[in-house]
């Protein structure tokens, strides 16, 4: 899958040490993103189960040429017993923020679970003072559908998230 200069890709053994990198170092996850360290050896045991594709989610490695840049994700939220949707989200390294990679990122994400799943909703949220995220997510053509309060603990305190979705059917940019 191809937007431009960025594409999604199936995770390969040699881009572990990436994904691991946003396990390990802050930096690398960014102010938003960093919760204390986890399991470090969690992408390797999922990948080595499925390649990090499965049924009720997924990761794809987000590249320019060659280089992985970052991932996308999704995993499955049940609405009811008939009725599921996806959750998604974006993480890119340093070196690849601020140059629209993310919105591209997420709008194929979006284009590829539209297209191979039959889904009505894709939702994705962030911190309300992640600024950056929202305007990739609306470049994405999410829609912001409001304010949740007291969602995510992190950093010592709880904090405000903002929920988005898109729906099948919604108008798509052409590109961001």
């Amino acid at each position: 899958m191809t937007d431009e200069t960025v594409a999604l890709r199936p995770v390969r053994e040699a881009d572990l040490p990436v994904l691991e990198r946003f396990l390990t170092d802050p930096d690398a996850v960014g102010p938003f993103q960093w919760y204390g360290y986890p399991d470090p050896g969690r992408f390797r045991r999922r990948w080595a189960e499925n390649g990090l594709l499965g049924e009720d989610g997924g990761q794809l490695i987000v590249t320019t040429g060659d280089a992985p840049l970052g991932f996308v994700a999704w995993r499955k939220v049940v609405v009811s017993p008939s009725t599921h949707c996806w959750n998604i989200g974006a993480q890119l390294l340093p070196e690849a923020r601020g140059r629209g990679i993310g919105s591209r990122a997420q709008l194929q994400l979006v284009r590829y679970l539209f297209a191979h799943t039959p889904v009505m909703r894709v939702e994705a949220d962030t911190e309300a003072e992640n600024i950056a995220e929202q305007r990739a997510l609306e470049k994405a053509g999410f829609t912001r559908e409001g304010v949740l309060r007291g969602i995510v603990f992190r950093d010592g305190r709880w904090r405000d998230g903002v929920a988005y979705s898109v729906l099948r059917g919604d108008p798509l940019p052409a590109h961001t």
